[in-house]
């Protein structure tokens, strides 16, 4: 009775994921698990008199704390938390929002502290969406920093828009960081970090306490090749590297090594090395950043992962059959 008890807990909770995180319709939700429209209604209804939905949906599945156990164990992580959308879900704005929904809830946390604290940001989709998410955080005492350049053109998820953002919301102020994403060389990248105001916004940004970072794929659709920040020759060497993916600017190879291009010279960006002392989340939504996400894992830096249940669910076997 208690097993069904806690997988009809479980559905519930999926259930109220689906349609009010993922703004599916009763109908998209009854198609997606399975069950009647009427039972759909039934599960959301139990949902509120349960007290799960609120403004977001705080109730964790066991399948979702299974997998966050098992994660936290492969890759030697200090917390995880998993966005129980189903394992099989396949929609990437749906497991991009819920991990946004995490994020956010994991920023009204650290906001909750009455402490003063500097929050490193990247920059990507889920990030901007986590900024959307972010409701009733008032905190004066809170700085956000741009962990890395930015693009040249305008952008809803570009790291100073996500900062300026934040600071807006909660009331507390936005340092960013006045460089490019990228240079047109090594010597370029070392002349713009020589320059007082980029010293300045690394040296907040290298000592901030959190960094919120997302995990972009290097390939054709994604974000960084379809923002024409690259030149053909510098996309080139992504190729030729066998980059598979970058986390704030520092393209990673699958094995979670540095990869050792040009391009990795030219990016005015906090390095993994000075995050040690920073409590650093990484940010993973969508089962095509798997990959890229092994990468980022692997290469040792991150703390804490936010992810959605099947992006996690690929994470785990990736790690149980090849090892990490």
């Amino acid at each position: 009775m208690l097993m069904q008890k806690r997988q009809a807990d479980d559905d519930i909770a999926q259930a109220a994921w689906l349609y009010y995180v993922g703004n599916l319709s009763q109908q998209e939700v009854s198609k997606r698990l399975g069950v009647s429209r009427f039972k759909v209604l039934r599960m959301l209804a139990d949902a509120r008199d349960q007290g799960l939905v609120r403004i977001a949906v705080e109730h964790r599945t066991s399948r979702a704390l299974s997998l966050a156990d098992r994660l936290v164990t492969a890759f030697g992580l200090q917390e995880v938390q998993v966005a129980p959308i189903g394992a099989d879900s396949g929609d990437e704005v749906l497991s991009r929002n819920a991990v946004a929904i995490l994020a956010s809830g994991y920023l009204s946390r650290i906001a909750a502290s009455d402490s003063q604290a500097t929050i490193g940001l990247g920059w990507g989709r889920t990030l901007s969406a986590m900024a959307d998410n972010v409701t009733g955080v008032r905190h004066p005492g809170l700085t956000f920093v741009s962990l890395m350049g930015s693009v040249t053109y305008a952008s809803h998820t570009a790291p100073g828009d996500v900062c300026v953002r934040l600071a807006a919301q909660t009331g507390g102020r936005a340092i960013l960081m006045p460089a490019p994403f990228v240079t047109d060389s090594a010597d370029a990248c070392a002349g713009i970090m020589s320059q007082r105001l980029v010293r300045e916004a690394m040296s907040v940004a290298r000592k901030a306490d959190h960094a919120l970072m997302s995990v972009g794929e290097c390939r054709e659709g994604a974000i960084l090749f379809d923002s024409d920040i690259f030149t053909p020759a510098q996309i080139q060497q992504l190729r030729d590297a066998d980059v598979v993916g970058d986390c704030c600017g520092v393209f990673y190879k699958a094995d979670g090594s540095v990869a050792d291009i040009e391009l990795n010279r030219c990016t005015p960006c906090v390095q993994p090395q000075d995050m040690g002392a920073m409590d650093t989340v990484l940010l993973a939504g969508g089962a095509g950043k798997l990959t890229a996400t092994l990468a980022v894992l692997r290469a040792g830096f991150v703390r804490k992962l936010l992810i959605d249940e099947g992006l996690a669910t690929k994470l785990v076997t990736a790690s149980e059959h090849v090892g990490v």
